[in-house]
């Protein structure tokens, strides 16, 4: 008897009521101000996963002995940002009441934001980790408040003082770091001072979100506004598997890959195995 055909990340096809983890996708790139295509990002690391083992020898795991659930991509209204973030923030808090992990993959970053507005509802002393080459704190981009170039400042508006701690930032205007330094935490350009940061987030909730522009174009090339000055795929590997396996991470995202701007796949196959080792890595609470 033939099954129907379900394309789900690597490993990931459990049962959803069995699961602690909770994929989904935000085909979303509307207010992307360079280079468009990363709406074809979460498809994309959903199609070439079965080009990876589901054992990480970085952990010495299998991915297969987690229940993680894929469910699909949401279907995003186009040059409607807010309707999209409101899609998004439906199926995260839906996956939160059901006491599960959501994961969110873009999409351009502003997608982080219907996830955030959902998890700080579940949490209200939620903290966010972000790893980025842009600093993303505009108040506005070209007169627009929801921007791919102002989401963690939008972020900040439900967070607050004090809860965001930057990584890996080396692009930005000087407005932005100037509002910055009285409201964020922010390390130029590479993970300097992650550790004391998870030491102080102790067992707060944290939102982990991870633009792939943080790394080098030379290791990451297909995303929309490539910043050369990056850190290295295993710079960026170390780092976010000291967030998985330190820190309280409820809710997490990748966005950015814009997998028809590399089109040897190499981008692509850097972003699947970041979601394969975050996976493995974060622990359940």
């Amino acid at each position: 008897m033939l099954n129907k055909n379900i394309e789900t990340f690597l490993g990931c096809d459990g049962a959803y009521a069995d699961a602690t983890t909770v994929l989904f996708g935000a085909p979303f790139d509307s207010t992307t101000s360079f280079r468009p295509g990363a709406r074809f990002g979460s498809r994309a690391v959903r199609s070439e996963s079965y080009g990876l083992e589901t054992y990480s020898p970085y952990q010495q795991k299998d991915l297969t002995a987690y229940q993680i659930f894929d469910s699909g991509d949401l279907e995003l209204p186009f040059g409607a940002p807010e309707h999209a973030l409101e899609a998004i923030q439906e199926r995260a808090a839906m996956i939160l009441q059901d006491g599960k992990r959501p994961f969110l993959l873009g999409g351009e970053h502003l997608v982080t934001l219907g996830a955030v507005r959902a998890v700080a509802e579940r949490y209200p002393d939620l903290h966010m980790i972000h790893f980025d080459a842009h600093a993303d704190l505009r108040d506005e981009y070209l007169g627009v408040s929801l921007s791919h170039a102002s989401v963690i400042r939008r972020c900040w508006n439900i967070l607050g003082d004090g809860r965001i701690f930057q990584f890996g930032i080396r692009s930005g205007d000087q407005g932005e770091f100037a509002w910055g330094r009285d409201h964020v935490q922010t390390q130029l350009f590479d993970f300097t001072g992650l550790g004391q940061v998870l030491d102080h987030l102790g067992d707060k909730p944290v939102y982990l979100t991870i633009d792939l522009d943080v790394l080098d174009p030379a290791y990451f090339p297909g995303t929309g506004t490539p910043e050369a000055g990056g850190v290295s795929f295993k710079e960026l590997l170390d780092a976010t598997l000291a967030v998985c396996q330190q820190a309280n991470v409820v809710a997490c995202d990748l966005t950015e890959l814009a997998p028809n701007l590399d089109q040897s796949g190499a981008s692509t196959a850097v972003a699947c195995k970041m979601v394969r080792e975050m996976l493995i890595a974060a622990p359940t609470r």
